[in-house]
């Protein structure tokens, strides 16, 4: 995990994830856990905690990119943050009573949905989020289904909150990830914190991946604001393919360890 490969290998995870995370408003953990662990062999929990430190300085330049476009809903996006800190613990709880497998599962069919219903349903540029007595605890609702997601199989964040705020709320494509990168802050900061207790983070790491990102994040929002809200659709839908594949194959070998 050290040496010129692997500063190398690195700095490219981190300029992949930060051109992804500002694209799509997510944290990039999806592209950097993975990587992590096939290329530079680290294992889940350090892999996760790593991404977890480096998503960080990532999403704080992805929301001031999105805040210089006016496409940040900042009272929301702490109610999010809020119900997602306190989701996590509950998850992390539940993690040893539920299936696996069967989360998985669970969790590639609500892809599917969200892949499908991205095709049916156009964001407008020009809709907001509006914060009242109906929307709020329905936030709340988000963010800890967002928070026992993570918990549960290390999943999460924009992946969850930027397709429900599109398609749940009517925001504004732009909003919903701007928001997204805002959510992740602070849950990654006290996550972090939480990693570093348990020595779940490698430093180095992180601070190259994070760095690296920072480079390529605000591109990624400036690309986002260019590209046609369809078109930005369906590069959403084609990267939770990814994603709701990733995650069949990792319930497929759960299942298969189970039976042998």
């Amino acid at each position: 995990m050290r040496g010129p490969r692997a500063y190398a290998a690195f700095i490219g995870i981190g300029l992949a994830a930060g051109l992804l995370s500002g694209l799509f408003g997510v944290g990039g953990g999806t592209v950097i856990v993975p990587l992590l662990v096939l290329l530079l062999r680290f294992d889940q929990r350090l892999g996760a905690g790593t991404s977890l430190a480096a998503i960080v300085p990532t999403a704080t330049v992805g929301v001031i990119s999105y805040a210089a476009h006016d496409a940040v809903a900042w009272i929301p996006a702490l109610i999010l943050a809020l119900g997602s800190v306190f989701g996590a613990q509950i998850g992390t709880r539940l993690l040893p009573r539920i299936s696996q497998t069967a989360l998985r599962w669970g969790f590639v069919a609500f892809l599917v949905v969200v892949i499908v219903s991205l095709f049916l349903v156009i964001p407008s540029r020009g809709a907001g989020l509006e914060l009242t007595w109906v929307t709020a605890p329905l936030l709340l609702v988000v963010g800890l289904f967002t928070g026992i997601l993570a918990g549960l199989i290390g999943v999460g964040g924009g992946i969850v909150v930027v397709p429900v705020l599109m398609l749940g709320f009517g925001t504004s494509d732009l909003i919903a990830k701007g928001t997204s990168l805002l959510m992740m802050i602070p849950t990654a900061i006290s996550g972090t914190f939480g990693n570093l207790r348990h020595h779940n983070v490698d430093l180095l790491a992180a601070a190259l991946i994070g760095v690296s990102a920072c480079t390529t994040t605000a591109l990624g929002a400036w690309l986002a604001t260019l590209i046609d809200p369809r078109f930005g659709n369906i590069l959403f839908a084609i990267y939770l393919v990814v994603i709701a594949v990733q995650m069949s194959m990792k319930a497929i070998r759960g299942r298969r360890i189970r039976r042998a």
